[in-house]
């Protein structure tokens, strides 16, 4: 028999941003609807809460509300929820034999917070040694949209990134710090609009005070054009 949990206890692991899981808790049967079918469902039921609010839909500026809100849940900011959207990784032997670390900083991060659907909104830092493979330099953006592109806590998502990207490279030597502000704090609940939220993977190689002091030194680097 499962553990009860009761909604005291649901509403504090969201009031306190609390993940439950490495993995995105994705059911067994969640690719058997279609995107249209999906959709179809989706926009029925934001027309139920919005009609439960309040809200007159025969008003020509939310009539289409439902409908535009289904298509952005599906084709948008929860595509990564989709397998088939998984970047393909290319990867390429390194042979120019570059052996220190490739970092790619500011990788510009989008993301919802799974606990109230509000944005999280950030940059992605990572970072590799190659052990004999490269990746394209996209391919890590890439990498780092397609795991925030579903219900999300930043924890979870960084080490999704790190994970991914060590699978990818075949090698442990992967770092991902991300720095994110959550407007389920900053809009709501306590809203403090300037706090935001640090999070770090380290593998490998990155798990060295020196090689994790170097990582961080190339993140504080100003290098806008």
């Amino acid at each position: 028999m499962g553990i009860q949990i009761n909604s005291n206890q649901t509403d504090n692991i969201g009031d306190n941003h609390i993940g439950t899981s490495s993995k995105t808790p994705i059911r067994d049967d969640a690719f058997i609807l279609n995107n249209d079918e999906k959709i179809e469902i989706i926009r029925d039921d934001v027309k139920h809460i919005m009609e439960t609010l309040g809200l007159d839909l025969s008003d020509d500026s939310l009539k289409g509300t439902p409908n535009r809100v289904a298509k952005m849940f599906v084709n948008e900011i929860f595509g990564g929820l989709n397998p088939e959207k998984k970047p393909e990784a290319s990867t390429f032997q390194n042979k120019y034999n570059y052996g220190e670390m490739l970092v790619e900083k500011n990788i510009t991060l989008y993301s919802t917070c799974e606990h109230h659907l509000l944005p999280i909104v950030g940059k992605a830092h990572v970072a590799y040694i190659s052990n004999g493979t490269v990746v394209g330099l996209s391919k890590m953006n890439r990498i780092v949209d397609y795991f925030a592109k579903r219900p999300q806590v930043q924890e979870r998502l960084t080490i999704q990134i790190v994970e991914e990207l060590q699978k990818v490279l075949n090698t442990k030597d992967v770092a991902c710090v991300i720095d994110a502000k959550h407007l389920c704090v900053n809009s709501r609940g306590i809203k403090d609009i300037e706090s935001s939220t640090i999070t770090s993977e380290f593998g490998g190689q990155f798990k060295k005070k020196e090689t994790r002091r170097e990582f961080l030194d190339y993140i504080k680097l100003n290098t806008k054009f």
